[in-house]
């Protein structure tokens, strides 16, 4: 039934040209966008530009925005479809219901995150001292952390503009906490304590050390840990409140 599932949200999405280039094309052309603006920015000699600084955390950003909003709109209309209740009537579980939707938009956010990355590394010639993989790694994982957290947010909306009032709610404070603007450090003592709890710093801050070693690091690893940690939590949450029915 998972793989059924899987399979059934790959081929409408695929179907839905708006979604694929959502999905796809929009991260790249806000990449794109934000290397015009600093391309010709001054810099020292021999230092990487503000392009570098920015569009590296942007691969770790952009992502999970993305498939946030990708996910709860589209959880939002199979439920106000009705989709969602005649699958229930059959021998499906919750899990495997969670399980093939979330599979279906990881898939995507693999695709969004290798995309992204290519533009980024091979185009606009973002350079990183260390694997371009890991970069990979973590953007995929933070794209999957957004599905889950669409999925949960998605469960606590009626309609789909409910479920739009939720981005600035749980990205937006993330994104000015998580070190984009202002390293974390120097953040407010009780500012910094509340990104400490927020994903998308650890995605950032591990986008941020492949950039700046050459080698895997410790902080790196615990910083995907935390990533894929907060990934599973959320599709277990999304799971516990998902309902049989549409209120």
């Amino acid at each position: 039934m998972m793989i059924a599932t899987t399979a059934r949200v790959l081929l409408q999405l695929r179907a839905d040209r708006r979604t694929v280039a959502l999905i796809l094309v929009v991260p790249v052309v806000l990449l794109t966008l934000l290397y015009l603006v600093y391309h010709d920015q001054p810099h020292p000699p021999g230092q990487p530009g503000i392009f570098n600084h920015v569009g590296v955390a942007m691969l770790g950003i952009l992502p999970f925005a993305l498939m946030f909003l990708v996910t709860s709109i589209a959880m939002l209309r199979e439920r106000s479809s009705g989709t969602l209740e005649r699958l229930f009537t059959t021998r499906i579980r919750k899990f495997d219901l969670l399980a093939g939707y979330g599979g279906a938009f990881s898939v995507t956010a693999a695709a969004q995150a290798a995309l992204l990355c290519a533009i980024a590394f091979w185009l606009l010639g973002l350079t990183v001292a260390g694997s371009v993989a890991w970069i990979v790694l973590i953007a995929v994982l933070d794209a999957v952390l957004g599905v889950g957290l669409g999925l949960l947010a998605s469960a606590f909306a009626r309609n789909e503009f409910q479920a739009v009032q939720f981005m600035p709610v749980v990205v937006f404070p993330q994104l000015f906490l998580c070190g984009l603007l202002v390293p974390r450090g120097q953040l407010p003592t009780w500012l910094e304590w509340i990104s400490n709890v927020l994903p998308l710093s650890y995605a950032v801050d591990g986008v941020n050390q492949v950039a700046r070693h050459s080698e895997a690091t410790g902080q790196m690893w615990r910083d995907i840990a935390v990533i894929a940690a907060f990934a599973v939590g959320a599709l277990g949450l999304a799971a516990a409140s998902l309902r049989r029915c549409t209120p």
